[in-house]
């Protein structure tokens, strides 16, 4: 020992014993477990998908205008509408302050409200400067696309206010152990969604799953109306019948996982 009382020199036992700790740590949190691998699979189907879309349709960016960049702009309203919903919440658990919430006349739905309307303000922020900044940098407004723009992004805001109300309540149910599903959720239905590519590139077991997504719906509209000119109204319909199914779905799975909590007794200690 030191004189201070620290002790001296190099101690493997110490850092094995750390190591072990944060071992132990990756093993009892599926989410973190789940994360090491999420990004780099992700990365890879998406862009596979891209890239083999692309091989078989060169003249496709020449003849999108700004596909790209409209996919880019629309794709992070429906990110940002997600995590919207979920940073709030996570400010509550990480100051643990869902305890003194609820001693006051707040109710659960009440919060819930507050969260979606904070998620479009966040949005607008967000969002609203880059779409201005792409017409002097690249020459081109995602404002032309006229009145669908508006459609496209009602739906997909929808669609992650839906993916925030279920990531809510798993955070509710886990802890924070499971706080990167709030950066993950989104991007694990990316290659699906068709985001830069049709779904008809999708492998056909894959193409059914996509059409049950809001967000597949709204990225083939979008690709409608800038090569073919029209509005799809199959497109439009069943995106927001299936935003309605995700919202009532989130907001049910979120009221249930926040009575669970107060029946443990877990809203003072969610934060652990």
């Amino acid at each position: 020992m030191s004189a201070r009382g620290e002790p001296r020199g190099f101690s493997p036992g110490r850092v094995g014993a750390m190591l072990l700790r944060y071992l132990y740590l990756l093993r009892s949190s599926w989410p973190r477990a789940l994360e090491l691998v999420y990004w780099p699979a992700i990365q890879m189907v998406l862009w596979g998908f891209t890239s083999q879309f692309l091989m078989t349709n060169s003249s496709y960016v020449a003849r999108a205008g700004g596909v790209l960049l409209a996919a880019v702009m629309l794709w992070d309203v429906m990110f940002r509408g997600q995590l919207g919903v979920c940073v709030p919440f996570l400010e509550e658990l990480w100051s643990r302050n869902l305890g003194h919430l609820f001693v006051t006349p707040l109710r659960p739905y009440e919060w819930m409200i507050a969260l979606l309307s904070m998620s479009l303000i966040r949005v607008l922020i967000g969002v609203g400067p880059a779409m201005l900044l792409a017409i002097p940098l690249y020459h081109y407004s995602i404002f032309s696309l006229g009145p669908p723009l508006l459609a496209f992004f009602l739906l997909l805001l929808a669609m992650g206010w839906g993916l925030g109300l279920m990531v809510d309540a798993m955070l509710l149910r886990h802890g924070l152990g499971a706080e990167s599903l709030a950066w993950l959720a989104v991007f694990l239905l990316a290659p699906a969604s068709a985001v830069y590519y049709p779904v008809s590139v999708l492998p056909s077991w894959l193409q059914d799953v996509a059409f049950l997504l809001p967000s597949a719906h709204v990225f083939e509209g979008m690709r409608a109306v800038m090569f073919q000119h029209v509005f799809r109204l199959d497109h439009f319909i069943a995106a927001a019948l299936l935003d309605a199914v995700y919202l009532t779905l989130g907001g049910a799975i979120f009221l249930y996982a926040f009575r669970g909590a107060r029946r443990r007794g877990a809203l003072l200690m969610v934060g652990e």
